[in-house]
């Protein structure tokens, strides 16, 4: 109960890595508000665990704002997991497709951190999870505009955690590998060449395996809690050592 009596936002919280970390952060005593686009499914997982669904919008600041006032003041723990991607090679995507997902991934994670740290740095306390990706380190070959995201999303991680350390506001991201996610699979919805590209993502593993969302929850908790006190600006790559050099 690491996380007890802590109130947490996890945005994109309705399934995949975001329903793990929202279940996992409960499990550990935090209070928890899903925020999604699909409030069902939002609504879904907090009846689980007793928490509390919100309709999010990352790309939209009021949205943002919105969720983060729900969340109950002050908010102790943002967990910035949203996301979304197009596959494809870059000159098959669209400009319309890069806004997207530069929108949600990067601009998302900026938008919800503006909206919490104002609270947090009143309170002197706060925990920031920045849900990143092995992509932004190293690439990802079918996702070039998605790699270019998580990279700036490592970036902000870093600066944020400098401009707040006074306040006692730590700030890492995660940079899940290949994980067994919706996400993921919609590679396969190009055939042969998606399933060659999940088949590599296993390959240039360590451990030869896609990853399972709860094993990236584990890793939040930990940044969430007073367990890595002594920890910010860091990436943590939760990868199978996918990343490593």
């Amino acid at each position: 109960m690491r996380l007890e009596g802590r109130k947490a936002l996890v945005t994109g919280g309705a399934g995949g890595i975001g329903a793990a970390i929202a279940r996992r952060l409960a499990a550990e005593g935090a209070e928890v508000t899903i925020g999604d686009l699909n409030l069902d499914g939002a609504t879904e997982v907090a009846g689980e665990i007793s928490g509390l669904p919100i309709e999010l919008d990352v790309t939209d600041l009021g949205s943002a704002q919105a969720a983060v006032d729900s969340a109950g003041k002050p908010l102790d723990i943002l967990v910035n997991n949203a996301g979304t991607d197009e596959f494809g090679f870059f000159q098959q995507t669209t400009p319309e497709q890069w806004e997207k997902v530069i929108a949600v991934n990067l601009t998302g994670v900026l938008n919800c951190t503006f909206a919490a740290l104002p609270g947090m740095q009143e309170a002197g306390y706060g925990r920031i999870v920045n849900i990143a990706s092995e992509a932004g380190r190293v690439g990802s070959k079918g996702s070039a505009v998605y790699s270019a995201a998580k990279a700036g999303v490592i970036g902000f991680t870093k600066v944020i955690a400098r401009e707040n350390a006074r306040f006692q506001v730590n700030a890492n991201a995660i940079a899940p590998g290949p994980i067994e996610t919706p996400l993921l699979m919609q590679a396969r919805e190009f055939g042969e060449i998606g399933e060659k590209i999940i088949e590599n993502m296993k390959a240039g593993t360590q451990l030869r395996r896609l990853g399972q969302p709860e094993e990236v929850a584990a890793a939040v908790a930990f940044l969430a809690s007073d367990d890595a006190s002594y920890v910010t600006g860091e990436t943590l790559g939760v990868s199978g050592g996918l990343g490593m050099v």
